[in-house]
Formats: structure tokens, sequence, C-alpha cells
């Protein structure tokens, strides 16, 4: 199978999809973050890997969040969803752009 796709613009689209789709429906503990748990009406801060999914309501029991309060991406977090979901699309979608440009001076 002899699939090409010539956009840059769509190359991103579809590689954001499929690596975004999976970080946010499947609960994989990737991403920096902490958890603010409410202990004897004290708050306690946890540094634990986090999940996009639980962002979204997907990935855990309402349970098990009976005594957590918040949880949060730290910025190590941010920069490392930013790179997944934003770069490793831009590198593909450039790198076609860049083929595009080197077959089209052939």
């Amino acid at each position: 199978m002899n699939f090409k796709i010539k956009k840059p613009l769509d190359v991103f689209i579809i590689s954001l999809l499929a690596i975004g789709v999976p970080l946010f429906l499947f609960p994989i503990n990737l991403f920096p973050g902490e958890i603010v748990s409410l202990i004897n009406e004290t708050e306690h801060i946890t540094e634990a890997p986090l999940s996009l999914s639980y962002f979204i309501g997907l990935g855990y029991e309402t349970e098990d969040m009976a005594s957590i309060k918040d949880f949060y991406l730290t910025a190590r977090g941010y920069a490392l969803a930013g790179c997944l979901l934003l770069g490793i699309p831009f590198l593909i979608s450039y790198r076609v752009s860049v083929k595009n440009k080197i077959t089209s001076k052939s």
C-alpha cells in the first residue's frame, strides 16, 4: 500500500490525532504532576505521574478521588505534553514539507 499525504497541515493534524487520542483516552501515567489530597483537614501535596485522561474524567474511579482535592501538571508536565502533542507532529509535518520542496525541485 502506497499511501502518501502531500500537505504538511494534513500530516500535522493526523499525527496530532494519532498521538493525542491515546494520551487522552487511556490512563497512561506519563506526565509529571502533583496531587493535592485532604487528610484530616490538612492539605498534602504529592508528586506523581499523571495521565491526560484524568483531566477529561477518564481513567479513574470516583471512589479513588474521595480524599483528592485537586491534581495538576507541573511545568515539566506541561512541557512534556507540549512536546508530545505539538512538537512531534510539527517535526513530522516539517519533514514532509522539506521532502515536498526537494522533490519539486528535481
